[in-house]
């Protein structure tokens, strides 16, 4: 199995993803080890000295000028564990969980932060037996570190709260017990340097960042199958177009749609007609894709410099220099997360406007409401409501979290960035644009079916057919909520994206792009 070596390897949101489903192996390296217990040894130096330093010998928060005794060390930690476990709300996703505990190691593992190697293997010996634990999703104010979050996924540490553990939750001791394993008493520093950090948000960014990608991805190709069945113009995603405004999104995207169009008989069957310019849904797709295409290199490079980072406070980097500072701050993140959240957004919005424009009956031979007899059959009329209704909510989720912040710890965090709640924000967005771009696909298949016998090329048609596998063509009203889930279901499980890359592959055909290895994570 790869390994990958916690603390100095680079981590990138696939290797995380990688990491918490153990499809590779994370370890220590000796020159790891050592570093994490020489900053071990700093800090118990520092708790049995006189000079007070936060988080060590100090409370925390406004309490940060109480002393506490040497003797008081692991009772203060624990202490923080249970004071802060107060989240409220759904649980997060196992997954999510799991990538928290990826991230915090990752984090941990540089050695800044007075761990100790006993409680890193409990943390990755949790990962490898599946004892992943219970997190509320609300609580956080991105700021001090994701502190609510975080103490919730490390009291199993100390033989509290809740986990997931052979598919039910249960208490944390009944899992330490099932292993006759007995919960740790925490260090000086160690509860601190646990719930200390970004790692609620730049874990959702994680996901954020596949999700997105797989979107966007899908976007692409639901829009060029809205080009054929709408007979759209490929002039617009010409190479020398966009040379004059060269943003990598963009080009990428036209480059995307016109290898997916290749060969296409339908669009070859218009290319001399009168009508001169579409509508800006079908027309403007490179620089509005483009556009979102670009928020997402910005967001995954903001979450790969994150999930590398320490974001502990006070960082140790010996016995005789400790700092407090921001590195818990959410902010670096916080803004890139609201504009991926927008970014979501606008792709879905386009493609309601898509699916719109395609039951209007203006294309030569795609008759109104995308069915030849209405008026008894009202044909795809209503699932357009559903994707109105769908990127509606989106505009109102995408105020951005980051906009606000409300003073917390009697005025010590007198400011903080509403990460989480943007990056939840953001995943929820995503999941409404998955399901617009299913029903975009349900459409433009549809739309594809009255250009018979004419084809589209060998990769759009490979898409085409795999999309008539499982949905059939509609000819009289039915109920369509259960072919609407499939095709969302296609467009969430990356399926045609992975077929298009093969058919392209098996063709001699291009798909990817020459700025396909920037837009890669």
């Amino acid at each position: 199995m790869k390994t990958f070596h916690y603390g100095q390897d680079h981590l990138t949101a696939s290797l995380a993803l990688q990491l918490a489903s153990k499809e590779i192996k994370g370890v220590f390296s000796p020159e790891t080890i050592q570093k994490i217990s020489s900053s071990a040894e700093a800090v118990a130096k520092i708790a049995q000295g006189e000079k007070a330093v936060y988080g060590i010998n100090t409370g925390f928060g406004p309490l940060c000028t109480t002393r506490i005794s040497a003797d008081d060390t692991t009772t203060l930690q624990e202490n923080l564990l249970k004071s802060h476990a107060v989240g409220v709300g759904e649980h997060v996703s196992p997954e999510i969980s799991r990538l928290m505990l990826v991230l915090k190691i990752q984090a941990l593992a540089q050695g800044f932060s007075g761990i100790r190697m006993e409680t890193l293997d409990r943390i990755i010996w949790m990962l490898e037996n599946d004892i992943i634990p219970v997190v509320p999703e609300q609580g956080s104010v991105g700021a001090s570190g994701d502190l609510a979050p975080l103490s919730h996924l490390f009291l199993p540490l100390i033989g509290l709260g809740k986990v997931h553990f052979k598919g039910e939750i249960t208490s944390a001791k009944n899992a330490l017990d099932h292993f006759a394993k007995a919960p740790l008493q925490l260090g000086p520093k160690e509860g601190l340097a646990l719930i200390n950090g970004t790692q609620f948000m730049a874990a959702h960014g994680v996901k954020i960042v596949e999700r997105l990608h797989n979107l966007l991805s899908h976007a692409s190709i639901t829009g060029a199958m809205m080009i054929e069945g709408l007979m759209g113009s490929v002039k617009p995603f010409a190479a020398e177009l966009h040379r004059l405004r060269p943003y990598a999104g963009n080009q990428h995207v036209a480059q995307t749609i016109l290898n997916l169009l290749h060969e296409s008989e339908i669009v070859n069957s218009h290319l001399h007609c009168a009508r001169v310019q579409d509508p800006y849904s079908l027309r403007c797709m490179p620089q509005v894709h483009g556009a979102s295409w670009n928020a997402w290199l910005h967001l995954k490079d903001s979450i790969e410099t994150e999930i590398n980072s320490v974001t502990d406070n006070p960082v140790v980097f010996d016995a005789e220099n400790t700092i407090s500072g921001g590195h818990f701050h959410g902010q670096p993140i916080a803004l890139p997360l609201d504009y991926a959240c927008l970014a979501a957004s606008e792709i879905g919005n386009i493609a309601d406007r898509r699916i719109y424009l395609s039951i209007e009956g203006d294309t030569p031979g795609v008759p109104k409401l995308l069915l030849k007899e209405t008026g008894l059959n009202s044909g795809l009329m209503i699932p357009q409501y559903t994707t109105a209704a769908l990127a509606s909510e989106n505009k109102g989720l995408c105020f951005p979290a980051s906009a606000d912040s409300i003073p917390t710890s009697l005025g010590q965090e007198d400011h903080v960035s509403m990460g989480s709640i943007g990056a939840r924000k953001a995943l929820r967005v995503i999941g409404n644009v998955e399901k617009i771009l299913g029903i975009e696909l349900f459409y433009a298949a549809q739309a594809m079916d009255y250009h018979a016998p004419l084809k589209s090329g060998k990769i759009m048609t490979a898409i085409y057919e795999r999309v008539r596998q499982e949905i059939d063509p509609v000819v009289s009203d039915r109920i369509m909520y259960e072919d609407m889930e499939t095709a969302i279901n296609l467009v969430k499980s990356g399926e045609l994206v992975t077929l298009a890359k093969k058919v392209a592959d098996q063709e001699g055909l291009a798909f990817e792009t020459e700025w396909s290895e920037l837009f890669n994570y």
